[in-house]
């Protein structure tokens, strides 16, 4: 079994029309949590990156778990109010109205270079106002890892035309 055969896909969650990717049960299973992360590991072992940082909250899982394997440090960047110390923040788009993260103020040193990872890129906008965060504390993206890309939904396109780079495992396109 693949990493994709392991992902549940629910329809019409969490409206109707929607086929939500959840990645939960790819997580539930020993090997497949492993297949994903050992992946990631043969990916970026030999990048040069310094600190990962894990989009709130599946990004926490990932890339908590790859940066102990890589020996590198983590950076979590969270919904708003979710910090303890100074923060900065970066509002962006919803479908309706603006949402806001925040990472600590001190989380990543100029120049420092930089691994985002998520669960999931649909539209975007938590992975770009992420990318934005990093460059407001001087960080320098490197790439943006990703189990799961939704194409149709214009997130990796968004990426590419801002100028990043993003490794996906699997891709959803026009499923």
């Amino acid at each position: 079994m693949t990493i994709k055969s392991r992902i549940r896909t629910v329809p019409n969650w969490p409206k109707k029309g929607v086929m939500f990717r959840d990645i939960t049960t790819l997580l539930k299973d020993p090997v497949g949590l492993r297949l994903s992360i050992d992946d990631f590991l043969k990916r970026y072992k030999k990048i040069d990156i310094d600190i990962i940082v894990g989009i709130d909250s599946r990004g926490f899982i990932l890339g908590g778990a790859l940066a102990y394997l890589l020996g590198k440090g983590f950076v979590p960047v969270r919904k708003k109010g979710k910090l303890p110390a100074a923060t900065e923040k970066q509002e962006y788009q919803l479908e309706y109205g603006t949402d806001s993260l925040e990472i600590h103020k001190d989380a990543i040193s100029k120049g420092q270079k930089v691994l985002i990872m998520d669960d999931l890129i649909a539209t975007g906008g938590t992975a770009i106002a992420t990318a934005q965060l990093v460059r407001k504390l001087g960080g320098k993206v490197v790439e943006f890892a990703f189990i799961v890309e939704l194409p149709d939904l214009g997130g990796t396109k968004k990426l590419k035309e801002k100028g990043f780079d993003y490794y996906a495992q699997v891709s959803f396109e026009g499923d």
